[in-house]
């Protein structure tokens, strides 16, 4: 008698023991009944019927996973690699475990077709600067792609991209030509407007004679604050100018005095063969 009371208290603590099961709170448990999906059990304390129900435990927090390297050929034909990290997590446990045999290995594989795919529509300088765009793009395909498994995918980041040696080249030296290419654009621009605003000054100069005086003296001025031995006279241009003026009309003068002679000899070597007749 005290044998079959251990035996059957044993058997139902097993049962105790099987039909017990506790749920973190991060967790949940399909129940599955005679192999039928039954319901979804929250966290806590929860019992089954040994040997009718089986429970599956799930997590439901957010995984964060990294998508391998993948070799693509972009739009205009570049061979590069680029990784990825996947953020996601279960939002419907029953189709979690239902419709997926394992949803953590079809999401990875199904991230990683995705990358191929969305990166393979886009040029080079569309995946090196518009990031944003395909990081949506791949985050609303993914997200179409597993909700059939009762996964959300939060968001997807494009990690790294590795570009050949000779791309990274090429792209050093166009970013140098370009930086080369703006220099010289804003020294012209500066050279523009230094030349537009030294015409507008000549204008209000010629307009006031005293301005161009003024200008003289803080000439002097300035080159007085250094320490030189530089003498500097201020002579006027008003009294050149009657110099200039002589030398002018004397180089004419001699001019056309020089294109007379010329004419004279023309005239006398023509003279020449009629007087010999």
């Amino acid at each position: 008698m005290p044998i079959a009371l251990v035996v059957v208290l044993g058997l139902a603590l097993l049962i105790l023991f099987m039909a017990v099961n506790i749920l973190q709170e991060y967790e949940r448990g399909v129940v599955f009944r005679l192999g039928r999906f039954n319901a979804v059990k929250g966290a806590g304390l929860r019992l089954i019927i040994p040997g009718v129900d089986r429970l599956v435990k799930i997590s439901m927090r957010e995984v964060v996973m990294d998508v391998p390297p993948q070799d693509i050929i972009t739009l205009d034909n570049v061979s590069v690699q680029v990784n990825a990290v996947l953020y996601f997590r279960v939002v419907h446990p029953e189709d979690a475990i239902i419709k997926v045999e394992n949803y953590l290995y079809g999401t990875s594989q199904l991230a990683q077709t995705t990358l191929r795919s969305v990166c393979g529509r886009a040029e080079l300088d569309t995946l090196l600067s518009d990031r944003e765009r395909l990081n949506r793009e791949l985050q609303e395909e993914l997200d179409r792609g597993t909700d059939p498994w009762g996964v959300k995918v939060r968001a997807v980041e494009i990690k790294h991209i590795d570009l050949p040696a000779d791309m990274q080249r090429a792209m050093a030296r166009q970013a140098e030509a370009e930086r080369e290419r703006r220099a010289k654009v804003i020294h012209a621009d500066g050279e523009f407007q230094a030349a537009q605003r030294l015409s507008d000054a000549s204008d209000i100069m010629t307009a006031s004679p005293y301005t161009l005086q003024l200008r003289y003296l803080q000439t002097l001025g300035d080159i007085a604050t250094e320490k030189n031995s530089t003498i500097v006279f201020p002579l006027p241009i008003e009294l050149i100018e009657p110099l200039l003026n002589v030398r002018a009309e004397l180089g004419d003068a001699g001019l056309r005095a020089e294109r007379a002679q010329r004419a004279e000899r023309a005239a006398r070597a023509t003279d020449a063969p009629g007087a010999e007749d």
